[in-house]
C-alpha cells in the first residue's frame, strides 16, 4: 500500500523529535570519554572536573518538571525550537570558555535547555502517533536512538578529544552540537506543526529555584570541599542544603493545601512502595554514572589507552545493553522484579571481576570483558527502573510520578558522580601515578557495590511481580 503524505510527514516528523534525545545522551557520553582532555586543556582539578558532568546533570534534573509544563502552556514546537536553539548557544559557549569555573556555569545552563529540549520530544511522540501499535513502534525508535547516541558519543568523544583543527580537539566536542541544532531548528520550524495550548498550567519558578539551590550547594560541598580538605563552608553548604530543602518542601506543601499546582506532588510519598522504588533509582544511577567516569579515565589514566580506543572499549557494552534489555522487555512480564534481581548479579560478577583481576595493564581485554559484562546486567536493570517506581501507583498519578522519577534519576547520577566518583579521584589524588589509578577503581567499585546491594534490598521489598508498560518503559529508558 502507498503510504499517503500525513504518514510519510508522521514519520518523518518522528526523525525531527528523534534529535533532542539524540544530542542529549551523545553530550553525556561524548564528555565521559574526552574528561582527561577536558582537564588538561584547562587544567582543571579532579573536582572541578566532576562537575562538568554533575552541573549538567543537576541543570537538567531541576527543569524536567517545569520544562515538561511549559510545553503545554506555551506549545510544544515553539518550546521544542527554543529549547533546541538555547542548547545549541550554551554548547558552542561551552567550547569557548577559559577557566574549568565558567565551563561549570556553561554546562549547568547547557543542562537546563536539555530539559526543556528533550521533554517536549516525549511529549510530541504522543501528540504525533495517537495510534497505540503507531507509538509503540516510535518508541521503539525512541530506544534505539538512546543506544545509537551512546555510542556516536563514546566514539566521537575518543576522535575529537585527539584531533586538533584550528582549536584543541575538546572543543569540538562542544561545536559539534552548532552544525545538528541549526538543521534541527529550521527542520522544526519548517516541517513540526504547533499543538494546542492550555491556559491551565502553573509554573513553580521558586520551587525550581529552591531545589536547584539545595541540590547545588550538596553538590559543590562534596566535590569542591574534598579537594580543600573540608573548609568550614564545604560543612556549613550542607546544612544550608537541608535548610533549603526544608523550605522547599514547606512550601510544596502549602500550594497544595491552597490549590496551586507544586513542582512535585509530595502526596506520591505517602506511599512506602513508591518510596522503596525511588530509592532503588536513587542507588542504582548513583553507581551507574559513577561508573562510566571512572572507567573512563582509568583507561586512559590507568592503562595508558588512547581516547579513540577507549571510546571503542564501550561499543560492546552499549551493543550487550541493548541486547539485554530488549530480552527483558519480554521476560519482565513473566518474572517480574527477579529478571532485575538477575540483572544486579551479573553486575556485581562485574565489579568483582574488575576488582580482583580487572585492573591489570597488560591484559587491557580482560577489562573491556568486564565493561561488556556490566552492559549485559544493566540492561535488564535501567530500563525497567520507572516500570517498578510505577508498579504500585494509581494510573491518574502516573505522570507526576514519572517526572518525579526523572528528576531523581538526574539528581542522583550527579551525586553519584559527586559521592562515588569523590572516592575514586580522592585515591588518586593520594599519588598520582599509573598504578594508583587501579587502586582507586577498586574503592570506587567497592562503593558502588555497596549502593548495588542497597539496590537489591529494596528490590526485595517491592511485590515479586510487575506490570509491563512498555511504552512508559521506553519513554524512560
Amino acid at each position: 500500500m502507498t503510504p499517503t503524505t500525513s504518514t510519510i510527514n508522521k514519520w518523518y516528523a518522528l526523525l525531527i523529535v528523534l534529535t533532542a534525545p539524540l544530542l542529549y545522551v551523545i553530550d553525556i557520553f561524548i564528555i565521559n570519554i574526552a574528561i582527561p582532555a577536558i582537564q588538561s586543556g584547562l587544567h582543571a582539578s579532579d573536582g572541578e572536573i566532576q562537575l562538568v558532568i554533575a552541573a549538567y546533570l543537576l541543570g537538567s534534573a531541576c527543569f524536567l518538571i517545569t520544562g515538561a509544563r511549559a510545553g503545554d502552556y506555551l506549545g510544544k514546537k515553539k518550546v521544542f525550537f527554543w529549547g533546541m536553539c538555547w542548547f545549541t548557544l550554551t554548547s558552542c559557549l561551552c567550547g569557548v570558555c577559559q577557566t574549568p569555573a565558567q565551563l561549570n556555569i556553561a554546562r549547568f545552563l547547557q543542562g537546563v535547555s536539555s530539559a526543556f529540549m528533550v521533554t517536549q520530544s516525549i511529549s510530541l511522540i504522543q501528540v504525533l502517533f495517537p495510534d497505540a501499535g503507531e507509538r509503540a513502534k516510535a518508541i521503539g525508535w525512541y530506544g534505539i536512538t538512546l543506544s545509537i547516541a551512546a555510542i556516536i558519543g563514546q566514539m566521537l568523544g575518543g576522535y575529537l578529544a585527539e584531533t586538533a583543527f584550528l582549536i584543541a580537539g575538546w572543543r569540538l566536542i562542544f561545536f559539534i552540537n552548532l552544525p545538528v541544532g541549526i538543521a534541527a531548528m529550521w527542520a522544526i520550524h519548517r516541517y513540526l506543526h504547533e499543538t494546542e495550548k492550555t491556559t491551565q498550567v502553573q509554573f513553580d519558578y521558586s520551587g525550581a529555584l529552591l531545589l536547584t539551590a539545595s541540590l547545588g550547594c550538596l553538590i559543590y560541598a562534596i566535590t569542591e570541599g574534598r579537594e580543600q580538605h573540608w573548609p568550614w563552608w564545604s560543612l556549613g553548604l550542607p546544612v544550608l542544603s537541608i535548610a533549603l530543602m526544608a523550605v522547599f518542601i514547606f512550601l510544596q506543601k502549602k500550594k497544595m493545601r491552597t490549590g496551586r499546582q507544586p513542582l512535585i506532588n509530595l502526596r506520591l510519598f505517602k506511599q512506602p512502595a513508591f518510596n522503596i522504588g525511588l530509592l532503588a533509582v536513587l542507588f542504582h544511577f548513583m553507581l551507574h554514572t559513577a561508573y562510566l567516569l571512572m572507567m573512563a579515565v582509568f583507561l586512559q589514566k590507568g592503562l595508558g589507552l588512547s581516547a579513540l580506543a577507549c571510546g571503542a572499549c564501550f561499543i560492546p557494552h552499549a551493543l550487550l545493553f541493548m541486547l539485554s534489555s530488549v530480552m527483558a522487555s519480554r521476560l519482565l512480564v513473566t518474572y517480574g522484579r527477579r529478571v532485575l534481581q538477575m540483572g544486579l548479579l551479573i553486575i556485581l560478577l562485574a565489579f568483582l571481576l574488575h576488582i580482583f583481576v580487572g585492573t591489570d595493564p597488560q591484559h587491557p581485554y580482560l577489562t573491556v570483558l568486564f565493561i561488556s559484562l556490566y552492559g549485559l546486567g544493566n540492561g535488564l536493570v535501567l530500563p525497567f527502573l520507572l516500570n517498578i517506581v510505577l508498579d504500585n501507583v494509581p494510573v491518574e498519578d502516573a505522570g507526576a510520578a514519572s517526572g518525579i522519577f526523572s528528576t531523581f534519576q538526574q539528581t542522583a547520577s550527579g551525586l553519584g558522580i559527586s559521592i562515588i566518583g569523590g572516592i575514586f579521584f580522592a585515591v588518586v589524588e593520594s599519588r598520582p601515578v599509573p598504578q594508583t589509578y587501579a587502586l582507586a577503581l577498586r574503592y570506587g567499585l567497592s562503593a558502588g557495590i555497596g549502593c548495588l546491594l542497597m539496590v537489591a534490598l529494596m528490590l526485595a521489598y517491592l511485590p515479586a511481580k510487575a506490570t509491563t508498560n512498555k511504552e512508559t518503559l521506553m519513554n524512560h529508558a
